[in-house]
């Protein structure tokens, strides 16, 4: 008489474990997907080719507004993390997966930050700049995508 209820009940059970699976899924991403990158990042732009970047002038202020950097880093992990599970949804390798993904998502990021930046700023030699732009973000992306791929794997 009443089983047409207990189904509905489990599927709001099964419906509110996903969302809670998903959200801490989403949420270690993001965390992985900070540390990784300003791990990454940091050293990259201010310790080991800090004075190329100025030579280039792809760097004009004295100091960076690093708040700017945390948000923006923290904005494409939720976005590359929130958008992922609508991709994920064949077989094969997870750690393939979330690489795949994160560099077709990370050709974005990567427009943005090399060619519009080349574009609007005085960097010469560009193909420097681009080349080395060109490096730091496929790594960034193979290491995070695999940290994407395992975060979310089945």
């Amino acid at each position: 008489m009443y089983a047409h209820l207990d189904c509905a009940y489990t599927d709001k059970m099964k419906t509110t474990v996903l969302k809670k699976k998903m959200t801490k899924k989403l949420t270690l991403f993001t965390l992985a997907y900070f540390v990784i990158t300003m791990s990454w990042a940091y050293p990259w732009h201010m310790v080991f080719f800090h004075n190329l970047y100025l030579e280039w002038g792809a760097f004009t202020r004295d100091q960076p507004i690093i708040p700017f950097g945390i948000a923006a880093i923290l904005i494409q992990g939720i976005v590359i993390g929130y958008l992922y599970p609508y991709y994920n949804k064949v077989d094969g390798n997870p750690i393939l997966r979330g690489i795949k993904f994160n560099l077709i998502i990370g050709l974005m990021t990567y427009t943005a930050m090399g060619f519009a930046t080349a574009a609007k700023f005085q960097i010469e030699p560009v193909t420097h700049f681009i080349g080395f732009h060109t490096i730091f973000q496929t790594i960034q992306f193979i290491t995070t995508g695999a940290v994407l791929g395992w975060i979310y794997r089945k």
